[in-house]
């Protein structure tokens, strides 16, 4: 029998449907705020409970196995860290601002309270206070108010996510510095050690430590799409084991309802990863990625059609909602996103030459070219 190629074998930095796949979790995360947004459910409790989490979970695996991969192709902390702070913070302050002083007032001036100078303070305040991408302030002056499903004072409900994005790029770091991260044992270590912290945050002790639950089901999906590179040479691919990965992962919020990442967390990262590696087609081959754009734009844009448009069905509002937010993550693409890459990638200092034995030097130099063609890694967040 003809051995299945691996993961290594199919993955092509330039000829992949990462881009496609994000893209597809981020709109499925528009779809179930539209669900939740209107206080509507699904009758089917795993299906809610993928929605819930999954596609969040699913954009942490991805960061996961391109991060590790980005810092194995230049372990150069400076250009690591720059990079990484390129890719979410100009987004994420220029999303702040347009909530602030863009969509806010446009919301008071349609729901007919008018803007004033407090409005406009608060708004200022709201930037602020989450600059850091924590998120410490949620609502502008009372707003918004309207949803069904108690988001009411909350402007963007997806943007806390990308805090404990930055931590797990900061953890490679870590690893990357101080050299484990090239230790095999380290990372499955990590990953088993997170999924019994993971476990222990289910006890009835624990169950309101949401700092503790966060980090731990944050870091093992990023865990294990970090695993997924690691063996990346071992891991078997064809579209009958993505789908197969898939079944698992269903079974696992149907039969561990607790929290199916005890269960799904490696499945789930198989789907889209390998998934995302095992689509070549061209019209898969998406070089314009608008996923960051999507996620954190997508929230604003629908409390703004909840509170002027009422009594919206779940599907209404999801087409409303991607209608307004596909040209806004398409301007944060082209405005933001991309030209901060380019600046970050003409001011960040060079490359240091190789010095060592030939092998050392053809490896290093083959390093490089994979980094060079590997896209820059988006969130999920």
């Amino acid at each position: 029998m003809r051995a299945l190629p691996s993961l290594e074998d199919v993955f092509e930095p330039r000829r992949n449907g990462l881009n496609v796949v994000r893209l597809a979790l981020a709109l499925g995360v528009v779809l179930w705020h539209s669900i939740s947004m209107v206080g509507a459910g699904l009758p089917w409790q795993p299906a809610e409970r993928l929605l819930l989490s999954g596609l969040v979970d699913g954009f942490f695996a991805v960061s996961g196995f391109l991060i590790v991969r980005s810092w194995l192709s230049d372990e150069d902390p400076v250009r690591f860290l720059s990079a990484r702070a390129l890719r979410i913070m100009p987004g994420f302050w220029v999303c702040l601002l347009v909530v602030a002083f863009v969509v806010s007032p446009l919301y008071l001036v349609l729901t007919g309270r008018g803007v004033d100078a407090a409005a406009l303070e608060d708004g200022a305040s709201y930037v602020g206070h989450n600059a850091l991408l924590w998120i410490f302030q949620e609502g502008i002056a009372g707003m918004p108010a309207g949803g069904a499903s108690g988001d009411d004072g909350v402007w963007n409900g997806s943007l806390w996510t990308l805090s404990w994005e930055f931590v797990c790029y900061l953890g490679v770091l870590v690893l990357g510095v101080t050299g484990l991260l090239r230790r095999r044992w380290v990372l499955p270590a990590l990953f088993l050690l997170v999924l019994a912290v993971l476990a222990a945050a289910l006890l009835p002790a624990l169950d309101e430590v949401h700092l503790v639950k966060h980090a731990a089901r944050f870091g093992l999906m990023f865990l294990a799409g970090a695993l997924l590179h690691q063996f990346r040479h071992r891991v078997p691919v064809h579209g009958a084991l993505v789908a197969v990965a898939a079944a698992a992962v269903v079974l696992s919020a149907a039969l561990v309802p607790a929290d199916y990442r005890l269960v799904g967390a490696l499945p789930l990262a198989y789907v889209v990863v390998v998934g995302g590696a095992l689509l070549k087609h061209r019209l898969a081959q998406v070089r314009h990625d608008l996923s960051y754009g999507t996620y954190i734009y997508a929230y604003p844009v629908q409390q703004v059609v909840i509170g002027t448009v009422p009594g919206l069905r779940p599907l209404a509002l999801f087409a409303l909602s991607v209608a307004g937010t596909l040209p806004l993550a398409a301007a944060s693409w082209w405005g933001v996103e991309r030209p901060a890459q380019r600046l970050g990638r003409r001011r960040l200092p060079a490359r240091r030459p190789v010095v060592g034995s030939p092998a050392q030097v053809e490896d290093a130099a083959q390093r490089v070219k994979i980094g060079q063609t590997v896209p820059e890694p988006d969130v999920l967040r």
